[in-house]
């Protein structure tokens, strides 16, 4: 049991509800509502006037009341007096119900006889009680828990306040953006930096002072391009077309031949055009010329030259680089020719006129036409024909060998049907036309091709 409050000034224990000496005695102290153990409680009547008797916190100085904040709950406690009623002590974080005791401060006077019981309530609430409207009782204060259960946060009596919370950490996804920004904000800085670098030297190189007409042109040309080439001598007798080796085989498939069908004519003369055009296309890269394959066209009339003697089946035009095939001579003689026969007599005569094509391109025929323009005689200009078509028969039998084949009877077969018979002023005798065929076919260079530098009696 706590010991009673003491005086410095005196030995024994006083009883500090009347502040008697109490020597050798030891007081209880009283509970919350100032009542002693033992002693029979009065019933609670918190409506009812308290005693009229003057106790000594009545004659306490009265303090100031505090002023609260408009809209409050609470409100200033009223004046003392015989009808007030108290409110009961203040709630936890107010001021206590009852001052304390100082040991030291004068002693209040004393009534005449002791005073048994509790000390009277003062009329009124103490000047210092505030917190809830006056004419309420006051709750009773809840019993404070006890230490050992007391919460972990638990303070002095008083409002409570949540713990603070945990600092909160910085978020990963913040860190992070804060480093790309960083990041960004280098490379940025650094290309910046780089862009000045740049400029800056492109300021301070010298530049070269470009003349105002821009470059010489002068320095360019030459003023040999302006002048005319020189025309090529071309020698019919030594040409360099006939040191140039005779073409390989090439493979060539012809489409079937119908007579009596001109598509089927057309067909099968652009298709052997085609096959002598790739024969001698090796032989045109080697003297470095240029090649265009000829025209060929198709023709439903006859010459006017034509007789029942002499009649032409194919002719070429050197100004249009065209071959024409005369369909009504052809049928003609295809009545006298076996069906099988046929394609390589036929194949042979575009020979012949392609070589024509070949002499245009090598400027052979140019000259040729030349001579027969200047000629003293009409012999001289008949030999200058015939050593022309001569040698166009002969080209025509290197094309024969190279697109058929070197073992089979092809030239046994063109000689029987064109060279058997028939002498003719302008394309020689049937001898020497089958002369020149056997030259073209059993030769391994052009030069067997060579009619202008033969005799006389090989090209009458």
């Amino acid at each position: 049991m706590p010991e009673p409050c003491r005086r410095d000034d005196e030995d024994g224990p006083v009883d500090y509800r009347t502040g008697d000496e109490a020597p050798g005695e030891h007081f209880s102290r009283p509970d919350r509502r100032g009542a002693l153990p033992g002693e029979p409680q009065p019933a609670k009547d918190t409506q009812s006037s308290l005693p009229s008797q003057e106790s000594p916190l009545s004659q306490a100085p009265e303090r100031p009341h505090p002023v609260l904040p408009q809209g409050g709950r609470t409100r200033r406690p009223t004046a003392q007096g015989p009808g007030a009623t108290w409110p009961g002590p203040a709630p936890y974080g107010g001021q206590p119900s009852h001052p304390a005791q100082n040991p030291h401060a004068a002693r209040p006077p004393q009534p005449s006889h002791p005073q048994q019981g509790p000390p009277p309530r003062p009329e009124g609430p103490p000047p210092w009680a505030y917190g809830y409207p006056a004419g309420r009782p006051y709750p009773e204060p809840a019993r404070p828990a006890h230490p050992s259960h007391a919460p972990r946060h638990a303070g002095p009596v008083g409002p409570s306040w949540p713990p603070p919370g945990p600092r909160p950490r910085a978020s990963r996804h913040s860190d992070k953006a804060k480093a790309v920004l960083i990041a960004a904000c280098a490379a940025a800085c650094l290309a910046l930096i780089a862009l000045v670098a740049g400029v800056v030297t492109v300021a301070n190189t010298p530049q070269e002072q470009s003349s105002p007409g821009g470059a010489d042109l002068s320095t360019y040309r030459d003023g040999e391009l302006f002048a005319r080439p020189s025309p090529v001598e071309v020698d019919l007798v030594e040409h360099p077309l006939y040191d140039v080796a005779t073409p390989p085989p090439v493979d060539c498939e012809l489409p079937p031949l119908d007579v009596d069908a001109n598509d089927s004519w057309e067909a099968f003369s652009q298709e052997a055009l085609d096959c002598l055009d790739a024969l001698w296309a090796p032989v045109l890269d080697e003297l470095r010329l240029a090649r265009e394959l000829p025209e060929v066209t198709m023709s439903e009339q006859a010459l006017p030259s034509d007789t029942a003697e002499s009649f032409t089946m194919a002719y070429y035009e050197s100004d249009r680089e065209r071959i024409t095939v005369v369909l009504p001579n052809v049928r003609e003689v295809s009545n006298s020719i076996p069906s099988d026969e046929r394609e390589v007599v036929w194949l042979a005569l575009m020979g012949h006129e392609y070589a024509h094509h070949l002499q245009q391109a090598t400027g052979i025929l140019g000259v040729s036409h030349e001579l027969r323009m200047s000629a003293g005689s009409e012999d001289d200009e008949l030999d200058t024909l015939r050593r022309t078509e001569l040698q166009a028969e002969c080209m025509a039998a290197i094309g024969l060998r190279g697109l058929t084949d070197p073992e089979g009877d092809a030239l046994e077969v063109v000689n029987r049907h064109f060279n058997a018979e028939g002498d003719l002023d302008t394309h020689g005798s049937a001898v020497s036309r089958t002369h020149w065929l056997q030259e073209g076919w059993e030769n391994t260079t052009v030069r067997g091709c060579n009619t202008y530098g033969a005799e006389a009696e090989r090209v009458n």
